[in-house]
């Protein structure tokens, strides 16, 4: 008896990969893709079993992968007040809605706010800890900043962090001082102490967050992720929530984990002791790189420059490490056979990176260890030489151009504002550029992300270098394809080809033909398809 598909995707256009082409029916079997090609192909698979699938003209395309997201942080803060600037436009708005979650809290419980960004605030500055004082004054708050660097305490919160004006800035950090006041701005590792005393999240807290995360994913039509610094909230404990999850049917996207490493709260060695090294587990749940941090965003003020911020300070921002420390850890890691994928925005710290990755490799060589240059936003074309050289891999967020361009060019000028992120040039290069949103950061909707690659454009329309703009077949691969080959996966999943993984988008308008304005205004993921199984269906 011959095969049957279990599903058959047929009446629309399938982009199956960018080497693949678009077919016009696709079978699936089990967790896997059966059979691609013309609808008269395929129709013989089809049973009284199958499900057929009518996709109406709409379009299908592999699962997308967000390559850099913090799953556990994004279903925890769906919990937190919103402050980002299409929920909370005004300082007035933002205290507003801090005031109104104090006033439903219990006594003494910590607010906490995440998403604003003082570029986009009618006043185009930072909140201060005397406001959030007077919108909760019964209460310790933290308002952190959208790329996740930067908070702003009250007075109650800086109190339980032992946080005063005679307390020392710590290495690779940032206590803000007006008039020697404290200003309750907090940056990098100066957020420390008040994270610390944040009651700890539980094992309960940690799966719930990832289910949240992981279905709010599956809405978008993202099939898989990388949660990129797993153990920041919960340390170790954040593998036993993620294998939890996984046991109990409560992880709803493949996930792909990259533990914390940087000195003083890794929890490589524990990892690694139970033998969770790069590749351990499989598709569903796999350990990743090691990520260590280098320094902090360029909105923020704090990504590690070689030349000056504009503004009076003359700051070049934050940085992590020295060189000799550096150096050690990455060692350390690649010795012990882990895939790298460290933080570094600037020049600087892009530089600072590249070396010890370059020391590591010639010390112990590995020429496919893909070790990754998570963000890699304002790196130069003598940085690009080495990275080709070395098998060095930028995993940016493309989506950054539409949601912080222009504040890019705020703190930095236009000229070295613009050609950041600079995608085209990684294409020609042959550097596979995946993307993602580094969400709770940015929203993971992949839409904005997918116009900021085709346009440059900032969502107040500037454009940012259009020179490096890329086309939707590009734009596509690098959310499936260079997804997967950033995560030594791209046997297994990234393509629509008989034999890879059954995980499947589709979406309201062929974005193959889309204008990208319309792909931005309101494209949505209408059904979305797991190792063949239908897991998300628009009403």
């Amino acid at each position: 008896m011959a095969v049957q598909a279990d599903v058959v995707l047929r009446n629309g256009p399938i982009w199956c990969g960018r080497g693949d082409g678009v077919v016009e029916a696709l079978a699936i079997f089990g967790d896997k893709v059966l059979a691609a090609g013309r609808d008269a192909e395929i129709a013989p698979l089809i049973g009284p079993r199958t499900r057929v699938v009518d996709l109406a003209g709409r379009l299908a395309t592999p699962g997308l992968n967000d390559s850099h997201l913090h799953l556990i942080s994004l279903g925890m803060t769906m919990q937190w007040v919103d402050s980002k600037p299409e929920a909370a436009p005004t300082l007035d708005a933002l205290l507003g809605a801090i005031s109104a979650r104090a006033a439903t809290a219990q006594p003494g419980e910590w607010i906490l706010s995440r998403g604003y960004d003082q570029t986009k605030l009618d006043t185009g500055r930072h909140p201060r800890r005397d406001e959030l004082d007077r919108a909760a004054p019964d209460h310790p708050v933290m308002l952190v900043r959208t790329c996740g660097h930067i908070a702003i305490c009250n007075s109650a919160a800086l109190r339980q962090a032992g946080i005063d004006e005679t307390s020392p800035t710590p290495q690779g950090g940032l206590i803000e001082k007006e008039n020697g006041r404290l200003t309750g701005l907090l940056a990098e590792n100066a957020m420390g102490p008040v994270q610390a005393a944040i009651p700890a999240p539980t094992q309960e807290d940690l799966i719930a967050g990832i289910e949240a995360g992981g279905r709010y994913l599956l809405s978008l039509g993202i099939t898989s992720c990388m949660d990129a610094a797993v153990g920041q909230k919960g340390g170790f404990g954040e593998i036993a929530a993620y294998h939890r999850a996984k046991r109990d049917g409560r992880l709803p996207v493949r996930t792909w984990l990259t533990l914390l490493g940087d000195d003083g709260r890794s929890i490589v060695p524990q990892c690694h002791e139970a033998g969770l090294i790069t590749g351990a587990g499989d598709d569903m749940l796999m350990i990743g790189a090691v990520k260590l941090f280098l320094d902090g965003s360029a909105g923020g003020r704090t990504a590690w420059m070689t030349s000056p911020y504009l503004g009076d300070d003359r700051t070049t921002g934050v940085w992590m490490w020295d060189d000799a420390e550096l150096n050690r850890m990455v060692l350390d890691a690649h010795v012990k056979g882990y895939q790298l994928a460290c933080h570094a925005i600037g020049d600087a710290a892009i530089e600072q990176l590249i070396r010890a990755y370059e020391l590591a490799l010639a010390a112990h060589p590995d020429p496919d260890r893909r070790h990754r240059i998570e963000h890699c936003g304002f790196s130069t074309p003598a940085q690009h030489e080495r990275m080709v050289k070395a098998g060095i891999y930028p995993c940016p967020q493309q989506v950054f151009i539409h949601d912080f361009g222009d504040a890019y060019v705020k703190v930095l000028g236009p000229e070295r504002a613009l050609p950041s992120y600079p995608l085209r040039t990684w294409f020609d290069l042959g550097l596979k550029p995946a993307t993602g949103s580094d969400a709770p950061v940015c929203d993971p909707n992949p839409f904005p992300n997918f116009h900021a690659m085709l346009t440059r454009q900032t969502w107040k329309g500037t454009v940012m270098d259009e020179r490096q703009r890329v086309s939707i077949e590009e734009a596509l691969q690098a959310y499936t394809e260079h997804g997967a080959f950033a995560q030594r996966r791209e046997s297994v999943k990234g393509r629509l080809a008989p034999g890879f993984l059954a995980d499947v988008a589709v979406f309201s308008r062929n974005l193959l033909t889309a204008d990208p304005a319309d792909i931005l205004r309101d494209t949505r993921c209408d059904l979305t398809i797991l190792g063949g199984q239908v897991v998300y269906e628009r009403a």
